[in-house]
């Protein structure tokens, strides 16, 4: 399979900005002496990193369809959540070298030599803000904390993010000495306003635009299991999305308790000209709320996105694997991806499984088989070899598969074992 040149071409983009944020810092410091100097440089080094770094990560999750369609979104979720990790962890690093680093050149105490740049220093009051409220959201965005937050407030959490940066960026003008007054300060200005203008195009001014033009509305909300719903959506000039199968949008439904947050759902079924058509599981009390909408309500959306689509086949022969829900997008690809398809949907319990006669027909239809895993694991057994039993030549499929984090773990190990290239699993995350 050849390999994918965006994702890998962004990388190297992305790397090759950072060394060019250091060749100012490089070419101005014509030797490092003694602890202070030491210190001192690696708080630039930090910053400059920083700086560079946060309006990256917003570019990432900026909705930019070239990045959404090549990269993938739940890839581009990933890299964010790394490189936040990593922000936050500059940050951290560059307050302390240069509270320390000036502390030591002036011959007073870190303490206050901390006071006296946030007190006396231009623009250190914001940007001191702006760094708890990154911290904050870095603390927040934690694995074991996430776990314990709803999707609303973690969504919130993050909006200030975008209130840090903008407090930062003052202090990097007024004190950023490597930037200089030429090409340097241009270009950092070129960043962070070019950000800012895609932000607010297509996170803002795109969606608008789309919800006047498609007036998407509430339908129909069918049961399809217990805790299982699919909303139905239909609105106007529903082609012009161009939504693919496995794709998702972002959903703001127009209802109370439900407008002010974009929540990800992938289409369940190939998109139509009349209707689109997303199944939600009711796993937070925006899901759940779901259930409930009425027909006729206004939903706002962002998308299409997501590169799991027909894009990705090279092989004729193609396993879908399923966890629970993660049926959804399968369930769409199953009906529109050529070739010789084996769809396996492994769940606790049988009444978790989803559009049964629906895949029955498709499989019928088109020759295709589709086998089911029901129980623990404990019942199951070993999901590698329950794998082998039912594809005996998997190593020669090409691989979809979405599930929980765990799920999907278990699925890709076992298929590596099993002799499948990396190169041919494609998942999708829950995470976003």
């Amino acid at each position: 399979m050849p390999v994918r040149p965006v994702p890998a071409a962004v990388l190297a983009l992305i790397v090759l900005g950072a060394l060019g944020v250091l060749l100012p810092w490089w070419r101005d410091t014509a030797g490092v002496a003694g602890a202070a100097g030491w210190l001192t440089g690696a708080g630039r080094i930090t910053g400059l990193l920083a700086g560079y770094a946060a309006p990256v990560l917003l570019l990432l999750m900026a909705r930019i369809p070239l990045l959404e369609r090549e990269v993938g979104a739940d890839r581009l979720a990933r890299w964010h959540a790394f490189g936040g990790r990593w922000l936050v962890g500059l940050v951290t690093a560059h307050v302390l070298t240069i509270v320390w680093g000036y502390a030591l050149t002036d011959g007073r105490g870190v303490v206050g030599e901390g006071v006296e740049i946030v007190l006396h220093y231009p623009d250190m009051l914001k940007a001191t803000a702006g760094t708890l409220l990154l911290l904050g959201t870095g603390a927040v965005s934690a694995r074991a904390a996430r776990r314990r937050l709803s999707y609303e407030t973690w969504y919130y959490a993050h909006l200030a993010t975008y209130l840090a940066v903008a407090l930062a960026f003052g202090h990097q003008l007024s004190t950023g000495a490597d930037l200089g007054d030429g090409p340097g300060l241009a270009l950092w200005y070129l960043l962070y306003g070019g950000t800012a203008l895609l932000i607010g195009w297509y996170r803002l001014a795109v969606p608008a635009l789309r919800d006047r033009r498609h007036r998407l509305r509430v339908a129909e909300v069918r049961e399809e299991a217990p805790g299982v719903v699919s909303v139905y959506l239909t609105g106007e000039r529903l082609d012009e999305l161009g939504a693919r199968a496995g794709q998702f949008f972002r959903l703001q439904f127009q209802a109370p308790g439900l407008r002010w947050a974009a929540h990800p759902y992938s289409l369940s079924a190939p998109p139509h000209p009349r209707f689109l058509r997303f199944t939600v599981k009711a796993v937070g009390g925006h899901s759940a709320a779901v259930a409930r909408l009425r027909p006729g309500t206004r939903v706002r959306a962002e998308g299409p996105y997501g590169a799991f689509t027909g894009r990705l086949q090279r092989k004729r022969k193609v396993l879908l694997l399923a966890g629970g829900v993660g049926i959804t997008p399968l369930r769409a690809l199953f009906e529109t991806l050529p070739g010789e398809l084996t769809l396996v949907q492994r769940v606790r319990r049988p009444e978790d499984l989803l559009f049964e006669r629906e895949l029955a027909a498709v499989a019928a239809g088109r020759g295709a088989r589709v086998h089911r895993l029901v129980g623990s694991r404990a019942q199951v057994g070993d999901l590698g070899e329950a794998l082998a039993r039912l594809v005996p030549d998997l190593a020669r499929h090409e691989v979809y598969l979405c599930g929980s984090e765990a799920m999907t773990a278990e699925a890709v190990r076992a298929l590596r074992a099993a002799g499948v290239p990396r190169s041919r699993i494609h998942h999708e995350s829950f995470v976003f």
